[in-house]
């Protein structure tokens, strides 16, 4: 495979260069790319105009899927505390929420919209991280769109970590789609989700071949994680996280990162990035990054992944059904449901 050569800064020139991708005749060849970037916090349009030029220059090196980091739209709270204590909330705690809730998306709503055109308008496949607006709860969420400008679907984290349990609800079976594609089948789990094993194997069972990712964990040990489930899974894996420095937040007062504020100056790197490409094989194809804003692009042979599940298929050759099974309640789980009973009305008149 040919591995694309990366940069760590978005503005100035070509982030990076063009190869012969020098496929193999029998297999598709896919270009991909991870983003590697920094919301604008609670400013939803600006964060979706910074978005439209990174994927403008991801599509004019020929990527055919791009794939943004955890809670891009929307924003990820690092640092916030919301207020909170066992038993008691702050005003302030209330006055964040409010705001956080205003910069987070509707779906389907008119940024949607906007990011089906994008995807449409740059002919590549998108899978964006953003937070969910439903009613008052919020939700940690992945939108497919396809190169055509369709929306394709979602999938909702469906276990926050620690306090993003506060913050945003629970995802349901309904929302772990995979989806064919023709770049192949595209699925995805967001952060700690990926140490979920009943549900990466409820992906691998409903054939993921494009494994995405997205994250807010930059530590050494995700790098682990993610080589791991390539291996496990014969997949291609593409894990997007944010670079952020304290200045890519709003300033104190209004931002406060709780417990580690007065250690940090405008320039602290507040999240590493480390965004990376692995291959079914466990080889490392791009990133991991950690030196700034980029967009780390490699070029998937999907013959990979053949070659890569003849040694191992976990739900295939390696599977042994009848001593361990998993059972995917994959309904929506709805709290309050409405039945009506319509009485169809005959016309008397005909």
């Amino acid at each position: 495979m040919a591995l694309v050569t990366t940069n760590p800064t978005i503005n100035e020139g070509p982030l990076f260069a063009e190869v012969d991708m020098g496929s193999d005749f029998n297999a598709p060849t896919v270009r991909a790319t991870v983003v590697q970037a920094s919301t604008i916090f609670y400013d939803t349009p600006a964060t979706l105009d910074k978005a439209e030029r990174l994927l403008a220059e991801a599509a004019s090196y020929g990527s055919q899927l791009v794939v943004f980091p955890e809670a891009f739209v929307g924003g990820y709270p690092r640092g916030s505390a919301f207020g909170l204590s066992i038993g008691n909330r702050t005003a302030k705690g209330r006055e964040e929420f409010r705001k956080y809730h205003s910069a987070a998306i509707d779906v389907p709503g008119p940024e949607v919209d906007r990011l089906a055109a994008m995807a449409g308008k740059y002919k590549v496949h998108l899978v964006m991280g953003v937070i969910e607006r439903d009613g008052y709860t919020l939700y940690c969420t992945v939108l497919f769109f396809d190169s055509q400008g369709h929306y394709l679907g979602k999938h909702r984290k469906i276990m926050p970590t620690a306090l993003e349990r506060v913050i945003w609800g629970f995802g349901d079976g309904s929302t772990i789609p995979v989806f064919e594609t023709p770049v192949g089948k595209i699925g995805a789990a967001i952060c700690w989700e990926n140490r979920m094993p009943l549900l990466r194997t409820a992906m691998y069972a409903k054939g993921v071949e494009i494994y995405c990712a997205p994250t807010a964990d930059s530590r050494d040990v995700w790098q682990a994680s993610m080589t791991h489930i390539a291996l496990e899974g014969g997949c291609f894996v593409l894990s997007a996280n944010q670079f952020c420095r304290r200045k890519d937040y709003p300033p104190p007062p209004e931002y406060v990162f709780a417990g580690t504020e007065e250690d940090l100056t405008p320039d602290s790197v507040v999240c590493a990035g480390g965004s990376v490409i692995i291959s079914p094989s466990g080889a490392v194809l791009a990133g991991p990054n950690y030196d700034g804003e980029a967009l780390i692009s490699a070029d998937l042979d999907l013959g990979e992944i053949a070659r890569a599940k003849f040694d191992f298929d976990v739900v295939g050759h390696y599977s042994r059904p009848e001593v361990l099974s998993l059972i995917v309640k994959d309904h929506p789980t709805n709290p309050v449901t409405f039945t009506s009973t319509s009485t169809k009305i005959e016309d008397k008149t005909k």
